[in-house]
């Protein structure tokens, strides 16, 4: 069940709704200029040409996602978006305008249920994140005169922020009807299994998301024998296909009126393939963490090698591998501080020998190490790595109307 809709405020001083909604179409259409003058075609042109392919053809639609998207939250060279630049140069705002132009940094992006109607807005329910949304167009109630209860909207929505609840469609609108539902639930699915930060603006399902992942790390180690393995691509491979076919089949047992009458995808065919950066490797770590969740390391077996026979960070595969570990972007502190703890005795020779540095201890120097080769990973609070979808969501995908 979704949350209830955020109710409007207004304290006494403040625009009114119907102001703020008049002014943000003011502001929206001045900012979509800056936008697209000539001081970021070097940054917005390339979005489209990407876009529109070798046929150079791109629809209105999407091309309206695009620019929206690089206005509202594409980071420019220097770490600021479009709109940030808007308002450090525009002196005549007034604290309501910036307000409501930095607030529009955070859209809201999702597949929406339409609700009901309130006079000029309708309240919609995201399908990804299950929470209501009291929304306004600032075209006005014209903009929702082709939708009904029941139809699905996937657009994004940007805050009103002084009018506390209330949001507004931001960039293109596209609609669909109730008999679409099946489709549409899969392609939200599709957008909360990829992209979960999306899921977890709603704080129910962060709290949900690790209490399935507890969950489902313990049905790990019980079906693969521990949190941490070792294994070929192969084994790996056929592994998480058996963990993953016993977790679906757990499921369908466990709600089998979901599943009457339904054919199951998955249940007949491999679940899970490796990604040829990963099927190409001698080893494959398989780590299931409590906080970082389920990962995949190339060449871990190697890694490991080394932590237990320091003598071999002499040698430049080794060195040459463990720089990767640090460095790259896609790979988070776990599996170092893993290998670290394994083995207290040598992890200190490791790194002296890696960083040509006598004096460095993991246990002074180790933590301070991992922040400054992967800030990105410090900057951010951990989110689990199982997504929850809503009741509504559920029922949508298993054909419930």
């Amino acid at each position: 069940m979704a949350d209830a809709v955020q109710g409007t405020h207004r304290r006494v001083g403040e625009p009114s709704l119907t102001d703020l909604i008049e002014r943000s179409a003011e502001l929206k259409g001045q900012l979509v200029a800056f936008g697209q003058s000539a001081r970021f075609d070097r940054w917005l042109t390339p979005l489209l040409l990407e876009a529109a392919g070798p046929e150079r053809r791109l629809d209105e639609g999407e091309a309206i996602r695009i620019i929206d998207h690089f206005i509202l939250r594409y980071r420019l060279p220097d770490g600021s978006t479009v709109v940030d630049r808007f308002v450090a140069g525009r002196k005549d705002l007034t604290a309501a305008d910036r307000e409501m132009l930095l607030g529009w940094r955070d859209p809201v992006e999702g597949i929406f249920e339409i609700q009901r109607k309130e006079g000029g807005a309708v309240v919609l329910l995201n399908l990804v994140d299950d929470l209501e949304y009291l929304t306004y167009s600032n075209v006005g109630r014209a903009a929702f005169r082709q939708v009904s209860k029941g139809s699905f909207l996937h657009t994004c929505l940007v805050p009103v922020h002084s009018a506390g609840g209330a949001w507004l469609v931001s960039g293109a609108m596209s609609s669909y009807p109730r008999s679409s539902a099946t489709e549409i639930a899969q392609v939200a699915l599709q957008l909360a299994t990829s992209r979960p930060e999306l899921v977890f603006r709603n704080p129910r399902k962060v709290e949900q998301g690790w209490q399935a992942m507890r969950e489902d790390r313990a049905a790990f180690v019980e079906v693969c024998g521990g949190d941490e393995l070792v294994l070929s691509p192969a084994e790996a491979e056929d592994l998480l296909n058996a963990y993953y076919r016993h977790r679906q089949e757990s499921a369908v047992a466990a709600h089998p009126d979901r599943a009457r009458g339904r054919r199951l995808p998955g249940l007949d065919l491999p679940f899970f393939e490796l990604p040829p950066e990963l099927a190409g490797s001698d080893t494959i770590g398989v780590i299931y963490d409590q906080v970082d969740g389920l990962n995949f390391y190339a060449d871990y077996g190697m890694l490991r090698d080394l932590f237990a026979d320091p003598a071999l960070a002499g040698r430049r595969q080794y060195q040459d591998l463990l720089r990767t570990y640090l460095r790259q972007e896609s790979i988070g502190p776990l599996p170092i501080r893993r290998l670290a703890a394994a083995h207290p005795e040598t992890v200190d020779a490791v790194f002296q020998k890696l960083l040509r540095k006598p004096g460095f201890t993991w246990s002074e120097h180790g933590e301070a190490l991992l922040r400054r080769r992967k800030p990105w990973y410090y900057a951010n609070e951990p989110r689990p790595g199982v997504s929850v979808i809503g009741d509504r969501l559920s029922a949508l995908a298993c054909g419930v109307p």
